[in-house]
């Protein structure tokens, strides 16, 4: 992925995507559940001043995108945390709904051919691409078959099922997650960043 293969996010695009109060007023679903991800999702002080550095250098990520969809777990789990991140180090977030943007989702395929969410972008101050993360966190790919037992409930006891699953959204491992998800976001501006 290089600068010139985003010609589709000019300043008038990008400007037109969601503020976080503005996606939480225009989602259908799962509101609750991006509210409680932003509210459980913990930033460390020096996570925040090292991406507000970032932020601040003349090609560090000003700016980030975020494609969604509100029905997605990954999504309400880890948009929230982006918004999060972005709150507290003054980066201009914008979110747009990857079913209407498939423009722009095109250009970030996971392995070339998956349409993943959430997908972040990040880019400078005069949109100038610097990198992108998709979908999850390196751990929660690894801890999958943690959730597979609650999965397979889902046609044979879909009451447990909701339960187990409502559960383990506000439970360690969930928790565990979010925060790979900002070690891997800071991680990924302090490499990516060119001082």
């Amino acid at each position: 992925m290089t600068p010139s293969d985003q010609d589709v996010v000019t300043p008038e695009r990008f400007s037109q995507g969601l503020t976080w109060e503005q996606w939480l007023a225009s989602i259908q679903r799962n509101r609750d559940k991006f509210i409680y991800n932003y509210d459980e999702t913990v930033l460390s002080p020096e996570d925040v001043e090292e991406v507000r550095r970032l932020v601040s250098l003349p090609q560090g990520p000003a700016k980030a995108l975020a494609l969604g969809e509100d029905w997605c777990p990954d999504v309400f789990r880890g948009l929230p945390v982006l918004a999060k991140l972005a709150h507290a180090t003054g980066m201009e977030l914008r979110i747009f709904f990857r079913d209407q943007n498939l423009d722009i989702m095109d250009k970030f395929l996971k392995d070339g051919k998956y349409r993943s969410i959430p997908t972040f972008v990040f880019y400078t101050r005069d949109l100038q691409y610097i990198c992108h993360w998709i979908e999850r966190p390196a751990l929660a790919n690894q801890e999958l078959d943690l959730l597979a037992r609650i999965l397979d409930l889902r046609q044979t006891d879909p009451q447990r099922f909701r339960e187990e699953y409502e559960a383990f959204q506000r439970g360690p491992i969930w928790a565990r997650w979010r925060q790979e998800t900002v070690r891997e976001l800071v991680q990924l501006l302090k490499s990516s960043v060119r001082v």
